[in-house]
């Protein structure tokens, strides 16, 4: 018998459970500034091509036009749900406190639900009783007081994508920079159950990173999906 060649690190072969990409880093904070997010959620649309001038000094292609792939993102607005606090460890971040919207539309709480149609449809009703007997008050002087890193809870619009029969909300976190931490939790619960338009998050012309599950490399060879050596 010959050793195998297939590298066994890019086993299971199988389709990612997951839909949306991990966000395993966020900018760093800087206090000087406003708070502001520093992230956004959106669908791959499709793709189409462009035709640029190519900026690149010495190369022979300086100047010239050049055909590119491009890919389309769409991205309807967010819909802020919640906050959570995190306190720096010496094991990293843990996370201290919650605090969710009093109103959630049905598109957040059926991702709670594995079937929707056969639930009682209660998720979140008791945790709106926090607003009528004031606990919600102490809730945000606690992330206020002992929390070092805010992000607010953010949903999708599912609804407002065409071709998708999805009706479950993707849901994420994302981080809150600039200022102290009381001025992010003001600036978290002022958006509580409110849109995030994506030009709120992003200027135009502004480099950013995307985040998807996979590339996506399409019909390839042994080399590739195995790794191993010609």
């Amino acid at each position: 018998e010959h050793a195998r060649y297939g590298n066994l690190g890019f086993l299971p072969k199988k389709r990612s459970q997951r839909s949306r990409g991990k966000v395993k880093s966020f900018p760093k904070d800087d206090a000087s500034k406003p708070p502001h997010l520093t992230a956004f959620m959106g669908f791959k649309a499709g793709m189409t091509h462009v035709v640029r001038d190519v900026e690149k000094p010495g190369s022979k292609m300086h100047k010239k036009e050049q055909c590119d792939a491009v890919t389309i993102i769409e991205c309807p607005e967010l819909v802020v749900v919640g906050l959570v606090g995190y306190v720096r460890t010496p094991k990293g971040l843990r996370g201290k406190k919650t605090v969710w919207a009093e109103h959630l539309n049905d598109e957040i709480r059926r991702r709670f639900y594995k079937n929707w149609f056969k639930s009682k449809k209660k998720a979140f009703t008791k945790y709106a009783k926090n607003y009528t007997n004031g606990s919600i008050e102490k809730d945000l002087e606690e992330l206020k007081k002992s929390c070092d890193v805010i992000r607010v809870i953010a949903h999708t619009q599912v609804r407002k994508v065409k071709g998708l029969k999805q009706k479950k909300a993707h849901i994420m976190e994302i981080q809150v920079n600039g200022g102290d931490a009381a001025a992010k939790v003001d600036f978290g619960f002022a958006l509580f159950e409110k849109t995030v338009p994506v030009d709120s998050v992003f200027q135009q012309d502004e480099m950013i990173d995307l985040i998807g599950v996979t590339k996506g490399k399409g019909f390839q060879g042994v080399v590739t999906r195995w790794g191993v050596t010609r």
